[in-house]
């Protein structure tokens, strides 16, 4: 196949691919896998995407997104972090506006610090870029501490990437977490860019967002988890003005590339961005309860504080996860092999982004696993 870019061969999707694979064979599977709500779309949310779609809000918006709307979350993120005039523009999902920021931002050789395990995406995004992953172990509990982050830090060090709640793992960093990164990170003039789309979901504490307390920081957050619209595909990336000509840099790309986010979805957050979701959370918070009960004499658990995720200890008598994994599906439950998203293959990823009646399903048969 020389006919294909050199960058397609370093993307490997083959973790995932085999576990569709197999799950294509299954009726009815228990799915632990897939990182989506299981609820719906909030009525009065989709009621006012399918209102802007009849007004005929159906044509391209302006490159960062439709000027109301962009003023109401800047009012939004001016409250939360206390930038007077916070730069901000509408990215498709906040996928698009990690493809945005890492072409704007990653030259060939440069080093991008992250936390192993990751959010899938980082990696293979960096690879493609010439940029250099530089991992950073978190095992066994998973916490990002400054004094690792500090220890990854070269003359070459373009970036440090936050993702909390994190994705594997729902690890939810500490007030004084952050704050030692930042120290690291203002020590060095690094940009820190902070991923917080799980940011609702948070069961015991909020999650600190890096933008409360350094500058230099690039907020990549979005609507797909909150309100269960995943296929909608908007996202935003916000900064501060200092780092305004990252911004504009983002948006001479998206011009080029995804052009806006979805008109008609946009105008749907205003309407979405006042609507309660406690109870939603609150759901989910039992389903994490429940998981973390049903397992935690079979199986090595870190408790996690957000997202919908657990990130689990393969059984020992497994020689990896992906083995495990394998016969998980052969027993009719779907979960995804830790490998996607760190360096090792001892853990697995549990979604419990699912119903009670297939949440008791899939702790029996990892019960039985085990």
């Amino acid at each position: 196949m020389d006919y294909l870019a050199d960058r397609t061969g370093l993307m490997d999707a083959s973790g995932i691919r085999k576990v569709f694979a197999l799950a294509a064979k299954l009726k009815d599977p228990v799915n632990f896998s897939i990182g989506l709500p299981d609820f719906d779309v909030p009525d009065p949310i989709k009621e006012a995407a399918i209102e802007a779609i009849r007004n005929g809000q159906n044509r391209y918006s302006q490159t960062a997104g439709d000027a109301v709307v962009v003023q109401r979350l800047k009012d939004k993120v001016t409250l939360d972090y206390g930038w007077d005039n916070p730069q901000l523009m509408f990215t498709s999902g906040v996928s698009g506006g990690l493809l945005l920021s890492f072409m704007a931002l990653i030259n060939p050789g440069d080093e991008v610090i992250l936390s192993d395990p990751y959010f899938v995406i980082y990696k293979h995004i960096i690879n493609m870029l010439g940029g250099k992953c530089v991992f950073v172990d978190t095992y066994p509990d998973f916490r990002l501490s400054a004094e690792k982050v500090a220890a990854a830090v070269t003359d070459k060090t373009k970036l440090i990437i936050l993702n909390s709640p994190a994705n594997p793992t729902g690890v939810v960093h500490t007030e004084d977490e952050v704050k030692q990164i930042v120290e690291v990170a203002r020590k060095h003039d690094i940009i820190i860019m902070s991923d917080e789309i799980y940011e609702e979901f948070c069961y015991e504490q909020k999650s600190p967002s890096v933008g409360k307390y350094y500058e230099k920081s690039l907020i990549l957050n979005g609507f797909s988890k909150t309100y269960a619209m995943t296929g909608w595909r908007v996202g935003y990336a916000a900064c501060h003005e200092v780092l305004a000509p990252l911004m504009e840099k983002m948006l001479m790309i998206q011009q080029y590339t995804f052009v806006c986010a979805p008109a008609p979805f946009q105008q749907s957050l205003l309407t979405a961005l006042d609507y309660d979701m406690s109870s939603y959370v609150a759901a989910y918070r039992k389903k994490r309860d429940r998981i973390l009960e049903g397992l935690s004499d079979a199986y090595q658990l870190v408790k996690s504080g957000g997202a919908f995720y657990l990130f689990v200890k393969a059984p020992d008598k497994y020689p990896n996860a992906t083995e495990f994994v394998k016969e998980a599906i052969e027993n009719n439950l779907l979960v995804i092999p830790g490998n996607v998203f760190s360096e090792q293959d001892t853990h697995f990823r549990i979604s419990y982004a699912t119903s009670d009646e297939k949440i008791e399903q899939g702790i029996k048969i990892l019960n039985k696993l085990a």
